[in-house]
């Protein structure tokens, strides 16, 4: 089976996946996210020194951590500069909690409890209320202090997920692309899903397996319950980005015109 071609917005970074810039996509208005401003990704704990020296010449200011206290004393990020790093958990609840991984879940039979309306249930809570996006969104809200930066969690696809559409859809990115960027990294973390998915073949047999799969495929309906509970707790994301934020549109014009071009 041939690989997939990777797009261009994935940094050729060999100790990372799915490093992207979010730039290139097309706002509302016709203005696109302008290239080397922000980024989303995974763990970061592997880069190299080439890797870092690229990074570097970015000229980053912010790295953006989601995880929570083990995930990251166990794979802690690296220094890139002069990049100023702030770690606040997007899943509050597991901060103090013993971090399983993946493998450990089925090593220990706990898997049973990780599924589709798990990750629902996540998806729904994390944009309500949450200490850590109200702390990415303060960055934003100051692009010019802040900016370039990087978020990320462990794989750069749930918790960076949300955070990337909360940013994209500030700046006025249609949904239907935001979702477009989120589906992504199915393509991007091929392999990384692919070393998952052999690292827990030797707990379960060949049907449990598929089943994890396709839980574990990115989907729709996943980013749709984020979106779904903003609506549902304010109507609009206009009033959103006001009432949890403090963005409202004058301060959203003046993030657009920094970020859009």
């Amino acid at each position: 089976m041939t690989q997939p071609l990777m797009p261009q917005c994935l940094l050729p970074l060999s100790g990372a996946f799915n490093f992207r810039d979010m730039g290139g996509l097309r706002a509302e208005d016709g203005r696109t996210v302008k290239s080397g401003l922000l980024f989303r990704a995974a763990e970061l704990t592997g880069l190299t020194q080439e890797d870092i020296a690229l990074l570097e010449s970015i000229g980053l200011k912010s790295v953006f951590d989601y995880r929570n206290r083990v995930e990251a004393e166990q794979k802690p990020d690296p220094q890139i500069g002069n990049a100023i790093l702030t770690r606040v958990p997007a899943n509050a609840a597991a901060e103090d909690q013993p971090h399983l991984s993946i493998e450990d879940l089925f090593a220990k039979g706990l898997h049973k409890m990780f599924g589709e309306d798990m990750l629902l249930r996540l998806y729904a809570s994390l944009p309500i209320d949450n200490p850590s996006y109200k702390q990415l969104m303060a960055l934003l809200r100051e692009p010019e202090a802040h900016l370039p930066l990087v978020h990320h969690c462990a794989g750069g696809r749930d918790r960076t997920g949300v955070g990337s559409m909360l940013i994209l859809l500030t700046l006025g990115v249609p949904y239907e692309t935001v979702m477009e960027d989120y589906l992504l990294s199915n393509v991007t973390l091929a392999d990384y899903h692919g070393q998952m998915y052999d690292a827990v073949s030797k707990y379960i047999n060949e049907e449990e397996l598929q089943i994890f799969r396709e839980t574990m495929e990115l989907q729709p309906r996943y980013l749709d319950a984020s979106m779904n509970s903003i609506l549902t707790s304010y109507g609009t994301f206009e009033r959103y980005l006001e009432t949890e934020f403090g963005i409202d549109e004058a301060v959203r014009q003046r993030i657009q015109s920094h970020c859009l071009e």
